[in-house]
């Protein structure tokens, strides 16, 4: 009866030290020199970086109408939430049971976080931040909803970061759970026109073959809530990629 559990044993050690030897993904930053312009340098994992020809963010100008591109169905939940400060942005985890129906596919929400600035470029301006929230179908895909925020002292704050600010982490690695009902679907604008593109994720490793839906309409953010985050991260967002002459669509 030892052999068993000695082989058990030794199966164990050896997941273990493999566990402890695999290779780790490449430390990065958005500047200096582990910045967006050497990320694929970094870590052969993270080439579609800087050879892929779908990346993101790009400039979204020059799009075409397309009137059979229907409205995206959005089945947001409400619900407590945790804020993760990662190093890189504030994610805000969700609870599942949120989603998006988009080209007739199910999405479902995994998290939203944070850029400053606004990572996409409408003709060539940047807002003062943006919201990605990722979601991914049954079958693995991706698509990301862009929500561009800009500054404005007369619009009373939007209510669902007013919920969230104060819980803001402020150290790497920090985690705050927000108990109060949290839902997402009050940071979409009124008007849900969009356009969209093929790209990727605009982190490494830079995954290609994500779906893009650019809201039109911008979300107001107030003063004090740019401050409290352009004071955690000063920039956090990738520059603008070459489209390669991918076509842009626009819903409306």
């Amino acid at each position: 009866m030892r052999f068993p559990a000695l082989a058990a044993f030794l199966l164990c050690v050896t997941a273990f030290a493999n566990a402890q030897s695999a290779p780790q993904s490449a430390p990065w930053d958005y500047e200096g020199k582990r910045g967006a312009l050497t990320w694929g340098k970094l870590d052969p994992a993270y080439k579609a970086c800087s050879d892929g020809h779908e990346q993101s963010p790009i400039d979204i100008h020059g799009a075409r109408l397309n009137k059979a591109l229907q409205p995206i169905e959005f089945h947001y939940i409400g619900g407590p939430v945790t804020l993760e400060h990662n190093g890189h942005t504030i994610i805000v985890h969700v609870d599942p049971g949120s989603y998006i129906i988009a080209g007739g596919v199910r999405y479902d929400l995994v998290q939203f976080h944070f850029h400053h600035p606004a990572e996409e470029a409408v003709k060539g301006k940047l807002t003062d931040m943006d919201i990605h929230l990722v979601h991914k179908s049954a079958d693995g895909k991706q698509a990301v909803v862009a929500i561009r925020l800009a500054e404005d002292r007369a619009t009373p704050p939007n209510a669902v970061l007013a919920a969230l600010w104060p819980h803001l982490p402020t150290k790497a690695g920090d985690t705050e759970k927000v108990t109060e009902i949290v839902n997402p679907g009050g940071l979409l604008p009124p008007d849900r026109g969009y356009w969209t593109y093929v790209g990727s994720l605009t982190i490494p490793p830079c995954t290609e073959d994500v779906r893009w839906f650019i809201f039109e309409q911008e979300v107001t953010l107030s003063r004090d809530q740019l401050l409290a985050f352009a004071a955690l991260f000063k920039v956090n967002s990738r520059p603008l990629q070459d489209p390669h002459g991918r076509r842009i669509e626009a819903s409306e």
